[in-house]
């Protein structure tokens, strides 16, 4: 994800510190969002009086990308945030939608203070029409879910779930 700083590049940037401003049960926390795999001793350095760490921040988790190395990416990641999650920190990571299935083996999904924000790219979503449904399914017929779930796209544009890209905005980068 493409952010505008008023420092560096955006391949610099890996501390930056903001109100959490969507719509999680971090709302309005200070954080300290983290680019990458970074050292926990280093995140520490930078927390000041944050109680939420945003790992995963500019789409920088990808596991999938990783071929071969996929488990040992899963690993050094879970073993970054658990870090901070027995130090009771809230902690979010950013996941993509195609990482979904396999991270729900991974051991931070059983943490109370871990916010597992599934991200799922639908471009030109104003364009839909008002009939839109978005359908959370499972991976084959009776699967793994005991259903279906259907919701308006409409009613899940509600204005108090909204962040506008400018509130993206507000963070003060750590060099």
């Amino acid at each position: 994800m493409k952010r505008e700083y008023e420092t560096g590049t955006e391949q610099d940037i890996v501390f930056f510190i903001g109100n959490e401003v969507e719509k999680t049960p971090a709302f309005g926390m200070k954080t300290l969002f983290v680019v990458g795999l970074q050292d926990p001793s280093i995140i520490k350095t930078n927390l000041e009086d944050c109680k939420h760490i945003f790992f995963g921040a500019n789409h920088s988790y990808d596991p999938m990308s990783q071929g071969n190395a996929k488990n040992d990416y899963f690993e050094e990641w879970t073993k970054m945030i658990e870090y901070f999650l027995k130090d009771d920190y809230m902690c979010s990571l950013d996941i993509p939608i195609n990482a979904a299935e396999e991270f729900l083996e991974d051991s931070l999904i059983e943490y109370d203070n871990f916010i597992p924000q599934l991200r799922i790219p639908l471009p030109y979503v104003n364009q839909w029409n008002y009939n839109t449904m978005l359908k959370i399914d499972d991976k084959d017929f009776k699967a793994t879910n005991p259903g279906v779930w259907c919701h308006s796209l409409h009613d899940l544009l509600d204005r108090e779930k909204f962040t506008d890209w400018n509130k993206y905005g507000l963070d003060k980068v750590i060099k």
